[in-house]
């Protein structure tokens, strides 16, 4: 199964929620997951209404908590998950959705990731948020998790900081260590919680799928604005992405460095990969092959490019065939910091994971070291990951 977050307004941790209970996962199993938590001196209570937000109907999931709120420090939110009776998988995820706010609020403050203090979403809250959205995408056996570019409002928020501009500072900063892709809202206010943010950058892929839709949920945010405050979550099954083409040209008389800016468009452009081969060609000349495989809908504008970008004359195209491996994306803790993986899952096995290159020379660039030092503690965390995780 898989599903796209449709984001028209934004998410929060509670709408997230909303959609997972309306896609048919029980408010009750929801409960007994904060049960599972064992929340020390907490009292809470979780409970979820069909509500409509302008002419659509949403369910509304309201997390309701005691007097008491911890501004809590990223070890004591480890401590406290590590302790809960909650899966392995669940309880993993979840300090790396808190590892990553860690991360955020440590840059915007200028502080350390041991220092941070968490404020608003250090509360029982945001614990139940976002340990609840994680055993609600296992619960309905949401493998790949999909969204939509994010909708993001302006303005101020007050917090335990004081007034902050919108989007908040830790939530853009979420956003952009993932790249992912924003989009005005629909009108002023917080859309996009550093919660939500920090669950998006986790979980999603920003990108649309080719799926077969079964189940649509959505999910009420806690304002009524002028518009529908909701999310979407589609559910369903992945379909063929359709016919695949590769197209080949051979160029020798190009200069070298414009290479990589026509790769750069290729792949902008929506191609599946892009490689360059050597060749020798008549009277000896050096040359490369371009190859390019992309979707057949796509040939016309590639080729288009390739022949104004190129010095080539014409290109060879055909179609192929490709069995393709579901992949995610996952975190690991390296003594460098987090580290992205990419997971790769074949007939619903886990059996590789491997650490996202970018991801270690980001982390090398602020440590002062070496990418390889760094590129090294991740695969041998990869390893521990898959070895814990792993099912063949």
């Amino acid at each position: 199964m898989i599903g796209y977050l449709d984001l028209p307004s934004g998410l929060s941790g509670d709408m997230l929620l909303g959609c997972l209970v309306d896609c048919g996962w029980s408010i009750d199993e929801l409960r007994g997951v904060v049960e599972a938590m064992g929340l020390p001196g907490e009292s809470w209570s979780v409970d979820s209404k069909s509500v409509m937000k302008g002419p659509l109907r949403a369910t509304l999931v309201n997390v309701q908590i005691g007097p008491r709120h911890h501004h809590r420090k990223l070890s004591d939110i480890k401590k406290l998950i590590d302790s809960t009776t909650l899966p392995a998988m669940v309880k993993k995820r979840a300090i790396s959705v808190f590892t990553r706010l860690a991360e955020a609020e440590a840059k915007v403050h200028g502080t350390s990731l041991q220092e941070v203090h968490f404020h608003e979403v250090g509360a029982v809250d945001a614990l139940i948020d976002v340990v609840g959205a994680i055993s609600g995408l296992a619960a309905l056996n949401i493998n790949t998790l999909y969204a939509s570019a994010v909708a993001l409002g302006e303005g101020w928020v007050q917090t335990d900081h004081g007034q902050m501009p919108l989007p908040a500072p830790a939530t853009l900063e979420l956003l952009a260590a993932v790249g992912a892709p924003s989009r005005a809202a629909p009108g002023p206010g917080e859309s996009l919680t550093p919660t939500g943010a920090a669950i998006l950058a986790e979980f999603a892929v920003f990108e649309q799928p080719a799926m077969r839709i079964r189940r649509i949920g959505t999910g009420a945010g806690q304002r009524d604005e002028d518009w529908p405050n909701v999310a979407r979550l589609w559910l369903g099954e992945p379909v063929d992405d359709g016919p695949v083409v590769q197209m080949d040209t051979n160029i020798d008389d190009m200069n070298p460095q414009l290479y990589a800016a026509v790769c750069d468009r290729l792949f902008a452009c929506g191609a599946y990969d892009v490689w360059m081969t050597p060749v020798q060609m008549k009277k000896d000349r050096p040359a490369v092959v371009l190859s390019v495989l992309a979707a057949a809908g796509q040939e016309a504008e590639l080729a288009d490019l390739i022949l104004r970008e190129t010095t080539t004359l014409g290109l060879r195209v055909h179609q192929v065939r490709r069995h393709v491996a579901r992949r995610e994306r996952s975190t690991v803790e390296t003594r460098y910091g987090s580290v992205e993986i990419k997971l790769k899952w074949v007939d619903e096995q886990l059996v590789a994971a491997e650490p996202e290159y970018e991801s270690c020379r980001g982390l090398a660039a602020q440590g002062g070291v070496s990418v390889r030092a760094v590129f090294d503690a991740a695969v041998a965390a990869a390893q521990e990951f898959l070895a814990a995780n792993g099912q063949g």
